[in-house]
């Protein structure tokens, strides 16, 4: 609406007529902030959307037949009962607007829209060597998401016990060791991940492993991250996955990886390189000074080949990031705070541990939302 002054206009018509402006600005403003407050507060519904796709394994039926479906077509493949298709129509309109399908015309020429993969779909297929499906599975988990209900207590209380300890009454790490169920899917998730972050560091951080002989993966899980560095680096004679007992019991014998069982706060297996995956913004920084000098301990020095890899978040590495993984970022940082106790770094921060554990020198290379650090002694 457009406002004009008249020359008749008087002082109060004028202040009227201001004020009414101002309080239109304002209701815009409100409108806003409100579709900016519920867009955050049910967040969770695209969350539990995307969890019930994986669950009831869309991408893969949509994959499976090779092109797009209709609702009708969906609902044949997939355990829905047919009295729920309005149901699963709506859920894929939400799903498509989040990016996760595509919609476009039937080709058979009925009157029904017809769901496509779009890549953000791609990357759940359950069977892909990338599918970062149980990583959904995992994140979305009751007993992962529990420990936020206890985020503003643990804030208001003065105690050291985070969330997830609060909710659960043990940290994360002995409640994989208690429960085997949890266990199995914290492995599943990070298995799942590695696959996928691994393809970019064998991809693009290639010089970081040229002449390394052995190597140590701390806290190493099944051995997949441990897998694709011997098929991406034959030059690599012996390889070493280190993690606790009940972890490396799932490890699967494969050429050039051993598995050796201990605790990364006691004893690391000695080894040309150290790599660690995602393990360091699971702790606090004196628990990561800590590890990093057992590290050290177990590598030679630099000028003997001596490194210590780390694939793990550098908060605002790269200004190339988009705010989606910026975003990302900051919401792991939370995760970490609730989950275990740790944090994800910026470049100071990590500087900071390194040289308090003893070590001289290191490289970023950007991974996108991730980095590989080489750390020297």
């Amino acid at each position: 609406m457009h406002h004009q002054q008249t020359n008749n206009e008087s002082p109060t018509g004028r202040v009227k007529r201001v004020a009414r402006m101002a309080l239109e600005a304002t209701a815009d403003e409100l409108l806003h902030a409100q579709a900016h407050v519920f867009h955050h507060a049910l967040a969770h519904v695209g969350s539990m959307g995307l969890k019930c796709a994986i669950q009831l394994g869309i991408p893969d039926a949509i994959h499976a037949q090779g092109r797009p479906l209709t609702i009708t077509e969906l609902a044949s493949f997939l355990p829905v009962a047919p009295t729920k298709s309005p149901a699963l129509r709506r859920l894929m309109r939400m799903l498509a607007h989040t990016g996760f399908f595509s919609v476009e015309k039937d080709p058979n020429g009925s009157d029904e829209h017809a769901y496509s993969l779009t890549p953000n779909s791609k990357i759940l297929l359950k069977d892909s060597p990338t599918s970062l499906a149980s990583c959904v599975l995992f994140c979305l988990d009751s007993t992962v998401l529990a420990p936020f209900h206890f985020l503003a207590p643990w804030l208001q209380a003065d105690q050291p016990h985070i969330p997830f300890e609060m909710s659960y009454g043990k940290p994360v790490f002995e409640m994989t060791g208690d429960d085997p169920a949890f266990n199995r899917l914290f492995n599943e998730a990070m298995a799942s991940d590695s696959c996928l972050a691994m393809k970019s560091v064998v991809a693009r951080c290639k010089d970081a492993f040229q002449g390394v002989s052995s190597l140590v993966d701390v806290g190493g899980g099944d051995g997949t991250s441990a897998r694709a560095i011997a098929e991406a680096f034959p030059s690599i004679k012996r390889i070493i996955v280190y993690d606790l007992p009940h972890v490396i019991a799932t490890v699967p014998k494969s050429p050039r990886v051993e598995a050796i069982a201990g605790n990364m706060f006691e004893h690391i297996p000695p080894a040309q390189a150290a790599f660690l995956k995602l393990i360091l913004h699971d702790w606090t920084d004196e628990q990561c000074v800590k590890i990093l000098k057992l590290c050290k301990e177990a590598i030679p020095e630099r000028e003997d080949g001596g490194k210590v890899l780390i694939l793990d978040i550098v908060m605002n590495a790269s200004s190339e990031n988009s705010a989606t993984m910026t975003e990302m970022q900051l919401f792991w940082d939370i995760q970490m705070l609730c989950i275990a106790a740790g944090k994800e770094r910026q470049e100071h921060e990590w500087r900071k541990i390194f040289f308090e554990a003893g070590f001289t020198n290191y490289k970023i290379s950007s991974l996108g939302t991730r980095s590989l650090i080489e750390v020297f002694p």
